[in-house]
């Protein structure tokens, strides 16, 4: 379980493919209190430490994480937004990710406000009914308030704004417009919905 307050940006140093993808990633962790079979979120998506060195730790990333997750993810020099599992007693800072992700959005536009930047999507339809307005939502694994949602025929758009110093410790102050995020949907909202759904058939 995490909560989507980033406390690393890593980077991917080698990726080698085998069964699965073997991902070395670089990090400022102290990995001396980093065990193997530990979790850790990759820029949302929750993968199991199999391997570790000084300042590195190395990862398997399944063909069907592969497919499930933002075009590009898994590249060498890829930067990468990191999360260790939350601790029972620590500090509920964001709120509840699970590091399991429900879909892609692309970046569609980009406008400063203030020293902010207000970063609109493009969501997939089928995830429409999770995101409402000042609801939460996880982009690469950032804990994010939604400030706006609009739908249209085929899709839906949704608008974060993303202070300076989010953009200054995750990678979301370097997306482009275009690029592919990873989303996780607030999972309050997945058991609210899933209750109207039981209601409908009682």
């Amino acid at each position: 379980m995490f909560t989507g307050i980033i406390t690393d940006v890593g980077t991917i140093e080698r990726v080698e493919p085998r069964g699965d993808l073997r991902i070395v990633i670089s990090t400022a962790f102290d990995t001396a209190t980093v065990d193997l079979g530990a979790s850790i979120a990759c820029s949302g998506v929750c993968l199991t430490v199999i391997d570790k060195g000084p300042g590195w730790f190395a990862v398997d990333v399944s063909g069907e994480s592969v497919s499930r997750t933002a075009r590009d993810q898994w590249t060498q020099g890829r930067r990468l937004n990191l999360e260790r599992a939350m601790k029972l007693g620590d500090e509920m800072g964001g709120h509840i990710v699970t590091g399991h992700v429900d879909g892609v959005a692309e970046v569609i536009g980009i406008c400063p406000e203030g020293d902010s930047k207000r970063i609109g999507f493009r969501l997939p339809r089928d995830l429409a009914p999770f995101v409402a307005a000042k609801g939460s939502i996880t982009v690469d694994g950032v804990s994010l308030t939604v400030n706006e949602v609009a739908d249209r025929d085929d899709d839906t758009h949704f608008a974060v704004n993303v202070i300076p110093h989010t953009q200054a410790v995750t990678t979301l102050g370097t997306l482009e417009t275009g690029q592919a995020v990873n989303i996780e949907i607030d999972v309050l909202a997945r058991y609210l919905k899933r209750m109207e759904a039981y209601r409908g058939h009682a």
